[in-house]
């Protein structure tokens, strides 16, 4: 009997796990903000007032650049970098308060063996989500 049971039991552990991992990542929903060129800047609400996000050159993978968010009234803000379609593990930057309601932070794309260059970029504004689709290259 514990030749069938303890097997069982272990492949319901493995299975609880792979199901819990796949609902963690699971990225919340996220309003989308329009933009044709990040570099030159994308304005957006949050919040009922007027918001910018910008890089400040097109984002290259491994290449350092950076980030820039004016968001006035608001206390944190974080961003996360993801290939479409694609998972590219955790990239999270927290960005730093750099004047009242400026964050930046230097960021770098992860790279992808893909070559895919369609990008998200996922801003978390106070716990509000949005998201920004770009190309690189």
């Amino acid at each position: 009997m514990k030749r069938v049971v303890a097997p069982l039991l272990l492949a319901a552990v493995l299975v609880a796990i792979a199901v819990a991992g796949h609902w963690m990542q699971r990225p919340a929903t996220a309003m989308a903000i329009a933009c044709k060129d990040p570099v030159a800047g994308c304005a957006f609400m949050h919040r009922g007032m007027p918001a910018q996000v910008r890089f400040a050159a097109q984002p290259v993978p491994l290449e350092r650049f950076a980030l820039q968010v004016d968001a006035p009234g608001t206390a944190r803000v974080s961003a996360e970098f993801q290939m479409v379609g694609m998972d590219m593990g955790f990239n999270r930057y927290d960005l730093q308060r750099d004047g009242d309601g400026r964050f930046a932070a230097q960021a770098t794309l992860p790279v992808c063996v893909t070559g895919g260059h369609a990008w998200t970029l996922f801003l978390e504004l106070d716990g509000t989500r949005y998201s920004l689709g770009f190309h690189t290259g």
